[in-house]
């Protein structure tokens, strides 16, 4: 790192240090990053070609930190705008704060118990029964395509697909 009087710029920062400090505070409030902005402003300073001509020292250090200060306001309309876009591409937002479209953790669970308790029901059914419901619900064949398959009547894959249908939604209610 140069000394600061091996530099003009370095020497005119430190100098400017206090006063650069009250123009920050002034522009940005309590809220705002002085220190950070401050030191950004002498690594900008220390990072420059010491034979960079500067005619007014002091006009060049309140111009940049001028711009460091515009650079870091228009980062974060940049990054509240990209946080928007994900939250609506990504969230349901309700009246006071984001809403997760995933379940809870309750959910799945509940979710869980319910499908197990589904499938032992399924796995109770009589062999006929838990036959045609399969084939008519999971492997998506019509009662006429069914009944072909089983050499069984239409009217038997309904009485089936009603015994299974009566005993699961007995069980969903339970």
């Amino acid at each position: 790192m140069t000394a600061p009087a091996a530099q003009p710029l370095i020497a005119a920062y430190f100098e400017q240090r206090e006063a650069l400090g009250r123009f920050l505070q002034a522009r940005l409030g309590a809220s705002g990053d002085v220190e950070d902005l401050l030191q950004d402003l002498y690594l900008k300073v220390a990072g420059l070609d010491p034979a960079t001509d500067v005619r007014d020292t002091r006009a060049f250090l309140y111009r940049l930190t001028s711009n460091m200060m515009m650079d870091r306001w228009r980062s974060g309309q940049r990054s509240v705008a990209r946080d928007a876009a994900w939250r609506l591409a990504t969230h349901a937002v309700g009246a006071s704060e984001d809403m997760d479209d995933n379940p809870s953790a309750e959910a799945v669970v509940a979710g869980r118990q319910r499908l197990a308790s589904l499938t032992a029901a399924v796995a109770r059914l009589p062999e006929k029964t838990r036959t045609v419901f399969n084939l008519h619900k999971f492997e998506g064949l019509s009662y006429a395509e069914v009944a072909t398959h089983l050499g069984i009547s239409r009217s038997s894959v309904e009485k089936h697909m009603m015994d299974a249908l009566r005993t699961l939604s007995a069980k969903v209610k339970s």
